[in-house]
């Protein structure tokens, strides 16, 4: 698989903390402690040997042992500071704790060690970041659950020991079935919970919201390999299990809407207008969308959804009013979409 640039720059400063705890160390072993070819450990070395701080001049660069660079053979000699832990700034401190606490109100990651113990580090390094930090308000989800919480203890517990579930399962059709799943990989979109596994009753993958999960023991059985099942790197769930299918129809200066964002289908129409498909995750989203480009929407299927749009821009126009930031006339409401 190709590495991804933040991935590479990543295995670079760990490479320099990696060889400035071990001088001399032979580039083998360099390889076999990252995991990568050691082709790679060099071509990582000669981009950071012309590395450094600004100015670039000799003294400003990271530094190896030519010498030792010729018995292939790694010595660092200068790390420009990359060897030291990062000091983050008040700001940053601010930013991270805030995200972190945006995590922690995600369904299921409220208790989660890992999660717990960063905030606990970086809480206590901030100091008077940290208090500011606490003055901004998180919002998480509505509908976070007590059951899904659990579900996500046994899920984890399951991927974790290789063992197979049994679930209880309502499907978006309101049809109940069980099944015997494998446990492969669960994703979430900060939202919704889902549970990639091998169902035997389909014979091949399937995403299960964990919501929709009515029981959910362990089968008594170990899962089975799966060694053909290419698993999503994306850590968000497939569009196929949105909840919503929504089609707008739009005026032909809205085109780059079909080129920004993941539709399912693109149809063109008469008078240059065109109708794409979207699988909506979350509908307040899809509100923002419309309210940004809204001369450039004709109309919104499905009519409930139209609806709810049309809602949202009164209420909006409605607050400008009473903030008295809006000229325009009361009597003339918002047309209807669709």
């Amino acid at each position: 698989m190709a590495q991804s640039a933040g991935d590479r720059v990543v295995q670079m400063l760990a490479l320099i903390t990696y060889l400035d705890a071990h001088p001399g160390v032979p580039v083998e072993q360099v390889a076999e402690h990252f995991g990568i070819s050691t082709g790679r450990v060099l071509q990582d070395v000669s981009t950071l040997w012309v590395s450094g701080t600004p100015g670039y001049l000799p003294d400003d660069l990271i530094d190896f042992s030519a010498d030792d660079r010729e018995r292939n053979i790694l010595t660092l000699t200068q790390a420009r500071g990359m060897n030291r832990p990062l000091r983050l700034g008040a700001q940053e401190a601010v930013a991270l704790l805030t995200a972190l606490r945006s995590l922690q109100v995600t369904p299921g990651l409220a208790t989660d060690p890992v999660l717990t113990s960063a905030m606990d580090k970086l809480t206590e390094a901030a100091g008077a970041a940290a208090r500011s930090a606490q003055a901004v308000q998180v919002a998480g989800p509505d509908d976070t659950g007590e059951q899904v919480a659990e579900h996500l203890t046994t899920v984890r517990a399951a991927i974790a020991d290789q063992q197979r579930l049994h679930l209880r399962y309502v499907s978006a059709a309101d049809v109940v079935s069980e099944r015997d799943v494998d446990p492969l990989q669960l994703l979430t979109d900060g939202t919704r919970w889902l549970l990639v596994g091998w169902c035997y009753r389909a014979q091949d993958v399937r995403q299960f919201r964990l919501d929709r999960i009515l029981e959910l023991t362990e089968a008594g059985a170990p899962a089975a390999a799966h060694p053909d099942v290419a698993l999503s790197a994306d850590t968000e769930p497939e569009l196929t299990e949105a909840p919503w299918q929504v089609r707008l129809v739009l005026a032909s200066p809205a085109r780059w809407v079909a080129e920004q964002y993941p539709v399912t289908a693109v149809q063109d129409l008469e008078d240059a207008r065109f109708a794409v498909d979207l699988a909506v995750l979350d509908l307040a989203w899809l509100h923002h969308l419309v309210l940004g480009i809204a001369e450039d929407v004709l109309a919104v299927e499905p009519a409930d959804v139209a609806t709810g749009i049309a809602d949202r821009a009164r209420a909006a126009l409605e607050a400008y009013r009473a903030a008295g930031l809006d000229d325009a006339d009361e009597t003339d409401p918002p047309p209807p979409l669709g």
